[in-house]
């Protein structure tokens, strides 16, 4: 089968670093696995590319550059039928087009009604809301009519997580196939280190990992909080980057941290598997209030076999509670973090267990791969 990735957010490179970026990569390498081919028309691509990715079909379409938030809005919306009219003229082999739901996009919807195919669309967030709280939002109407086009032209909708589908049901009511597939790992490519009690030297820090772009909801000013209340030799490791990242470090040195902390900024996706080797420890460490996230970076932690701490909010419940692969903890608790962290510094034979466990959880449960034949095999079914 042939598919059309489509991907107009310029906010997010098919070959970036960030979890979006990660995301893709992973849905385009399982579809692959699975026997189809695969195009990608997008906006941006960045050059992180993979190894494995460098033979992936690219159409790129260059957004207008120097555009104020506004012009920026209708120059996506130009783009949008630019790129509709380009595959329904060019590419008209394609079976399936599959989109990642972008503001401004009706690419998808375009696609599929002119060439007669299926349309999957596939939801990571409540992005209006989201545009309109943390970024400034200049064309809402129109915005709100491409995402109204979107998904009612969509086959299927596939969302994230609960909260995303419960958002599509309450503003876009009367949809007929609304699945929820969360996030995945590629169980091949993350795998887990060497053996915790043969790779520790004696008196060597325990690892406290995190891993994610420094922005506010993901909470990493808490976890350094709570790091400056452990006890005992260990080593915070923070990979990413993000607009966070010098108040974060202003913060460690308040805290006086010192060198017990190392921020390693923003690492290639090809690099990441390596650093969680490293860490004896994983944190999600999100702050309370609203949370929509099906976090990319948990399922990457559970398969490189790391016992995970992680706040209770959102989906992590559903994916840690009773698994025995990691520790939750309430999301405005700050002691409870230090508690929690603290227990695993403490008792190395229950990291190895709980990662133990995780690894055991990410291959039976968690692999893009499956997560992949639920988007696909419907549809599959439907055209067959």
């Amino acid at each position: 089968m042939r598919i059309a990735y489509v991907l107009l957010d310029p906010g997010i490179g098919i070959f970036g670093t960030k979890g979006a970026s990660v995301h893709a990569q992973e849905v385009i390498r399982s579809f692959r696995a699975l026997g189809h081919e695969v195009t990608v028309f997008c906006t941006r691509t960045d050059d992180a590319v993979p190894a494995d990715l460098a033979d992936l079909d690219v159409v790129r379409l260059e957004l207008p550059a120097g555009l104020e938030r506004g012009g920026r809005e209708i120059a996506l919306l130009r783009v949008s039928d630019l790129l509709a009219d380009l595959v329904a003229g060019e590419h008209t082999g394609i079976d399936v087009v599959y989109e990642r739901y972008s503001l401004f996009s009706t690419a998808g919807a375009r696609i599929s009604e002119r060439l007669g195919v299926p349309l999957l669309l596939e939801v990571n967030a409540p992005l209006i809301d989201e545009q309109r709280t943390h970024r400034g939002l200049v064309h809402d109407d129109h915005a709100a009519r491409a995402t109204a086009v979107s998904f009612g032209q969509a086959t299927r909708l596939v969302c994230v997580s609960d909260a995303v589908a419960e958002w599509v049901h309450r503003d876009y009511p009367g949809l007929d196939d609304v699945a929820v597939v969360p996030n995945g790992v590629n169980t091949d490519r993350i795998v887990p280190g060497a053996d915790p009690a043969d790779a520790a030297a004696p008196g060597a820090p325990v690892h406290i990992g995190f891993v994610g772009t420094l922005k506010p909801w993901h909470g990493t000013d808490r976890l350094l909080r709570a790091c400056a209340g452990l006890r005992g030799s260990f080593h915070l490791d923070i990979v990413g980057h993000g607009p966070e990242a010098e108040a974060l470090v202003r913060l460690a040195d308040d805290l006086d941290l010192g060198e017990r902390v190392t921020f390693h900024g923003a690492v290639a996706p090809a690099d990441v598997p390596a650093h969680l080797r490293g860490f004896d420890i994983a944190s999600a460490p999100y702050p309370g209030g609203p949370n929509y996230f099906s976090p990319l970076k948990v399922y990457e932690y559970m398969a490189a076999g790391l016992p995970t701490v992680a706040s209770a909010v959102g989906a992590l419940p559903d994916l840690i509670a009773g698994t025995g692969t990691g520790l939750l903890v309430p999301p405005d608790d700050l002691a409870a973090l230090t508690e929690a962290l603290q227990s695993l510094i403490d008792d190395p034979a229950l990291r190895t267990r709980m990662g133990e466990a995780a690894r055991a959880e990410a291959l039976a449960r968690h692999s893009w791969t499956s997560r992949c034949r639920d988007i696909l095999d419907p549809v599959l079914l439907e055209t067959a």
